[in-house]
Formats: structure tokens, C-alpha cells, sequence
């Protein structure tokens, strides 16, 4: 089970403070077993300092813990701090990835038969999406719903998504995409063929959640010799 420890201190010694974190992370680089730190300020008192320590389990804490580098980092810590820390132990019971769900509900949206869906739930207004299949960035919500009812226009399509890395601010997804030419697809007329292209793409979120920033990476060379506008590579 996955384990958080919440450390509360005040101080007016910020700047040292982080000068001694990064010493510490460096002299236990490769026997650190935290996963994940944050650490914020009270935006209403900026001596009131808190740190959240993420880790796989509360025995991977112990052991962290138990390093002698530890036990002087937390001495030379107080040493900063105008009062004791407090440390509270938590045993995560939920964590909602959310730029994950946002990121997977937005490729399962793509591809839904019938009307495209405003996508003002998933998508910030002013949304920007970088495809190769275009000369420049597509900007807006509009341009960009637009760019993708030319795409659910020639094809019928579905995306598997093979890979899904997310962290604050970002996801990233490795994507299969499987389709029908049923439509015209830049200049090339309705085919009926069976097509697929693999492809990454990347998010960006905003404060509130939605999407601000798209980055497309796709095969669109071997898409092309599929639908015959291209022929195939000699090997």
C-alpha cells in the first residue's frame, strides 16, 4: 500500500532548507526509496513550510528512514526550523491520477460514433494542438474540434492506448489507431481500406484540469502508403 508522510515545520531559513535537501539527495542517491516529494508554502504564512514524501510502502519509509543520512539531514533540519517538526504518517485509500483519466477519456471521446461532443469538459478554450499533418499549431477549441472532425470525417477509427505516463501537469500516451477510409483524407478519395498507425501524444494541463497543449507525433508516412497515395519503402 502505497504510503505518504506529510512533514509541517516552520522557518524563516527557506532558501537554506532547500540547499540542504539537495545535499541530501544527492549523498543518498540509489538508497533513497521515495518516489515522489512536494514541497509548498503557506500562501498565507511562507514560514509555515510542508513537505509530502511519497513512497511504494510504509517499509520502504522505515528503510529510508533508517539511512544514517537521514538521521543527520532531519538534525541539521531542526537546526533551520524556529520549532520541531511534526510528521504525520498517511496510508493512502485513494488516488485519483487525474490527468491520466482526463488524457484516456479524451481518446475514448475521439473515437465515439456519431456527433463530436463540445469537448469543453476535456479541453481548455484557448487549447493549443501541434499535429505534422499541419504547417503550424491549431489554435482554439473550434479550430481544433474542427481538426478532428476531419479525421473522424475519413475515417472510422478506434485507439488503443498501449502506454499512459502521467505526472503534474503532464501525460503522455503511446497510442495504436485502427481505421476505415471512408471519407476524404487530404485529397485522397474514400478507399475502404483497413489502415494502422502508431503514434504518441502529449498533454499539457491547465490549473482547472483540461487540456491547454497538444503534441501528435504519428507514422503519417506508412498511413500514406497504406492508403496507396505513397509507394512503399525498398528494403
Amino acid at each position: 500500500m502505497t504510503f505518504v508522510q506529510l512533514i509541517e515545520c516552520r522557518t524563516s531559513r527557506l532558501d537554506e532548507m532547500n540547499r540542504l535537501m539537495d545535499e541530501w539527495v544527492e549523498k543518498t542517491k540509489g538508497k533513497r526509496t521515495a518516489t515522489h516529494a512536494v514541497v509548498g508554502t503557506d500562501r498565507s504564512d511562507a514560514s509555515h513550510v510542508v513537505e509530502i514524501v511519497e513512497f511504494p510502502s510504509y517499509e520502504e519509509a522505515m528503510r529510508n528512514s533508517n539511512l544514517p543520512e537521514t538521521d543527520q539531514v532531519f538534525r541539521d533540519m531542526v537546526a533551520l526550523c524556529d520549532e520541531m517538526p511534526t510528521f504525520t504518517d498517511l496510508d493512502v485509500v485513494r488516488d485519483a491520477q487525474l490527468a491520466e483519466d482526463t488524457a484516456r477519456r479524451l481518446f475514448e471521446v475521439l473515437a465515439t460514433p456519431g456527433d463530436l461532443p463540445p469537448l469543453n469538459d476535456l479541453l481548455d478554450e484557448d487549447v493549443h494542438s501541434v499535429d505534422p499533418v499541419n504547417p503550424g499549431p491549431t489554435i482554439g477549441l473550434d479550430a481544433v474540434r474542427a481538426e478532428f472532425r476531419m479525421w473522424r470525417g475519413a475515417f472510422d477509427f478506434a485507439f488503443t492506448v498501449e502506454d499512459l505516463v502521467a505526472q503534474t501537469g503532464r501525460a503522455c500516451a503511446r497510442w495504436t489507431w485502427d481505421a476505415t477510409h471512408t471519407g476524404d483524407f487530404l485529397g485522397i478519395a474514400p478507399t475502404g481500406k483497413r489502415v494502422t498507425m502508431t503514434g504518441m501524444t502529449m498533454c499539457g494541463f491547465g490549473p482547472d484540469g483540461k487540456i491547454t497543449e497538444l503534441w501528435w507525433q504519428h507514422d503519417q508516412l506508412g498511413l500514406m502508403q497504406q492508403l496507396g497515395a505513397l509507394e512503399p519503402l525498398e528494403r
